[in-house]
């Protein structure tokens, strides 16, 4: 094996050669000349890219690396690490896109010819996007310092020489996607291989983030991002016309000042201003005099050594020093003071902040002054730390002559209020991988945006006419009932729960709902059984009906989105729950070749089975639930109505003994093999007899889910009206 080979994991391996990890697995035990690891550990080995690439083609596995995987790998594999070669392909690909004719002229010559005529042609490039290489920052980006390095310095030479085939095939790879969605699908592989070097902010926390600093329908123009990251806060903003940004680490503000000149303006006529500073924000604010429209900011969390001693007479803490426990305080009056008058704030908080004891005097002076407009609590799984419900702080710059709001808006999407008609059984809300960010940004914009539109110096509009608050969800506080010895600005604290909040109206709209279902609960329930012995059918198996022609199986989580009308995914926690399709499709990888891949779409009368857990459950699909797309870890029965009725094929699959003998066991989960699942020969007549009946219990099993709901909803309710003295006891 070649000296400092590039090195690929199994996965890597599977998207080689288009298969699954469990493929690689089996080459690896069944073929004795498969590729020994050089490299990572016992659990997760890396192999040598060349002698993997050798074998796939000797076992007529690949016959040819797609080019994506290609240039991924020399990445990867760099000699001087991914990070820096990732810098170097962003910029020869912000050359190929802005200076075309420039690229083509330098690749026509030798490796090194090239790199020393791209190190002149990158140095250009980049004084021209982001300025000198240092400078006085006074006048280039209103920022006002007394000095600058810019954050993508020009490599040398010497430097470029080892990534030169890189870049070519870089460069090739933008020809057929472009130069953005490349160099998004390569940033998104390194982000994906390092998850813990990274403090990622998911793309729907920061649409949501950068929708809340819009003043109307007037778009923020100029947005700063003090703690940037990767640069997804800043790339979801729509049409700026200045860009700012600073981070401590080197590496990442050198791939959002790429990340960003290669997002803003695709035609590079009229480049958006763009600033990326690198330093210590608190301790060495790169721009101490820069004023813009908005700042949306996911800071670091529970710092304690964040500079509180040297900064303790900084003149940003108009509301308090903050605490040395209290950094996300910091961050606060950092964004504030670099706002216009009226301008907004978004900053993701640790729940904490929000009720510390340490921080109470400046969550009290915030809210007094009219600066804190709002705090949301975002469902756990919403950004890491994943366990815990963040939150967002709305803030607005004080300006001279408008008065403070005397109010305070108050969301809590972290546990949304259930649908009238969801299923007992139904999973809690949240997870990173389930989140419905569309309906935690309606619930959010839906409270805030009507809010947001009152004049807060008009003292006769009462409070809550701003917009129709909703019980347990959004609520608009006089600010005076905050300023207890606590101030504690939790949502949850101060938004009463759904049925509580309606008062003894709803609770006895909840109370005649629950009579009727248990009405219909005791029509539904089964006649006694007639006691006989155990049948002796012919049996078939699912497999073989499958071989026959009878029914055509199909796995789900497949498919991509396409950016046209969104496709709603049943779920594994859908099926369990019988509730209503609530996923929503991946979009494809940037950089991604050939057309997206078409999602499993479900039809009435399929019948779907969950893979995982064997548990007894099969659901046949309605027309209400047609058209959604089969999501992971499902399997889709779809049987010929001439020959299976598929309520006859459901019931069967549902029973216990079946269900054990087409299971496997693994260490952590149960699998179950559908074809292995067995059926009696019956006429189809004798199957809709069969069928008449499981369609029965069904039926009766969801006034069961909706029985236990509806109960459970009538005594916590009834609990918190006694508690609260909305619900007298007699």
């Amino acid at each position: 094996m070649p000296e400092n080979s590039t090195e690929v994991t199994a996965a890597e391996i599977a998207r080689l050669a288009g298969v699954g990890r469990a493929a690689v697995s089996n080459w690896r035990r069944r073929h004795a000349d498969f590729p020994k690891p050089v490299g990572g550990t016992e659990t997760s080995p890396s192999f040598a890219l060349p002698e993997v690439e050798q074998w796939l083609r000797d076992q007529g596995k690949l016959a040819e690396v797609p080019l994506r995987e290609r240039v991924w790998q020399q990445l990867a594999g760099h000699p001087a690490g991914a990070v820096p070669a990732l810098v170097h392909t962003g910029c020869a690909l912000l050359l190929v896109r802005d200076r075309p004719t420039a690229w083509l002229e330098i690749t026509a010559v030798s490796d090194a010819r090239m790199a020393k005529v791209l190190h002149l042609a990158l140095n250009s490039l980049l004084t021209a996007r982001f300025g000198p290489a240092t400078g006085d920052a006074e006048g280039s980006d209103g920022g006002g310092g007394t000095g600058y390095e810019r954050a993508v310095h020009t490599p040398t030479a010497d430097e470029l020489l080892p990534s030169v085939p890189l870049l070519r095939a870089a460069a090739e790879l933008a020809a057929g996607t472009g130069a953005r969605q490349a160099f998004e699908f390569l940033l998104g592989r390194q982000l994906a291989a390092n998850p813990r070097q990274f403090t990622l902010t998911p793309p729907g926390l920061a649409e949501l983030m950068a929708a809340l600093v819009r003043t109307g329908d007037r778009p923020a123009r100029t947005v700063l991002d003090p703690a940037t990251g990767t640069g997804a806060l800043l790339r979801a903003v729509s049409s700026p016309t200045a860009l700012y940004a600073q981070d401590a680490d080197p590496d990442l503000a050198a791939l959002t000042a790429l990340r960003l000149a290669l997002h803003s303006d695709t035609d590079g006529s009229n480049p958006t201003a763009l600033a990326v500073r690198t330093g210590d924000t608190l301790r060495a604010d790169a721009f101490p005099r820069l004023t813009v429209d908005a700042v949306l900011c996911h800071p670091p969390f529970n710092e304690r050594n964040w500079g509180h001693d040297e900064l303790a007479y900084d003149p940003r803490w108009e509301y308090g020093l903050p605490a040395r426990t209290e950094s996300e305080l910091a961050w606060v009056q950092h964004a504030l003071a670099h706002l216009r008058e009226g301008g907004t704030a978004v900053l993701l908080m640790p729940p904490a902040a929000a009720s510390r004891r340490s921080g109470r005097r400046i969550r009290a002076d915030l809210l007094r002054r009219g600066a804190l407009r709002a705090v949301v609590a975002l469902p756990a799984g919403a950004a890491p730390p994943y366990g815990i419900p963040l939150h967002l702080w709305v803030l607005r710059k004080p300006g001279a002559g408008v008065r403070p709001s005397p109010e305070l808006l108050l969301v809590d999407t972290a546990e949304p209020a259930e649908p009238p008609t969801a299923p007992a059984s139904a999973p809690a809300s949240g997870g990173r991988d389930r989140l419905d960010w569309q309906a935690v940004r309606s619930a959010v914009l839906d409270a805030w945006e009507p809010f947001d539109g009152r004049t807060p110096s008009e003292p006769d509009v009462p409070v809550g006419a701003a917009g129709q608050e909703r019980p347990g969800v959004s609520r608009i506080v006089p600010v005076i009932e905050l300023l207890d010895d606590d101030v504690d600005l939790a949502p949850a604290r101060h938004l009463p729960s759904p049925a509580a909040a309606g008062g003894p109206g709803e609770l006895t709209r909840v109370r005649d709902r629950l009579t009727e279902t248990l009405r219909l609960t005791a029509t539904l329930t089964p006649p006694p059984a007639d006691v006989c012995g155990p049948a002796h059918w012919p049996l078939t198996t699912v497999g073989e009906l499958a071989r026959a022609g009878a029914l055509h199986l199909r796995t789900g989580g497949s498919g991509t989105g396409t950016g046209a009308a969104p496709v709603p995914v049943l779920t594994e926690h859908d099926v369990l729950g019988s509730t209503a399709p609530s996923g929503t499709l991946p979009t494809a990888p940037a950089g991604s070749e050939g057309p997206p891949e078409e999602p499993v779409l479900v039809e009435p009368g399929d019948v779907v089975v969950p893979v995982l857990g064997g548990g007894s459950v099969a659901r046949v699909i309605d027309e209400a639930t047609a058209g959604a797309a089969l999501g992971r870890n499902l399997q889709l029965l779809r049987p010929d109505p001439a020959a299976v009725d598929p309520w006859f094929l459901a019931g069967f699959l549902r029973g216990t003994a079946n269900n054990r003998q087409a299971s496997s066991y693994a260490s952590t989960a149960t699998r179950l093999d559908a074809r292995r699942l067995q059926l009696p020969r019956l006429p189809l007549a004798e199957q809709q007899r069969y069928g008449e009946r499981f369609r029965a219990l069904a039926a009766f099993e969801d006034a069961l889910r909706l029985t236990g709901r509806l109960g459970g909803q009538l005594v916590q309710g009834m609990y918190d009206g006694l508690t609260d003295g909305t619900v007298t006891p007699e």
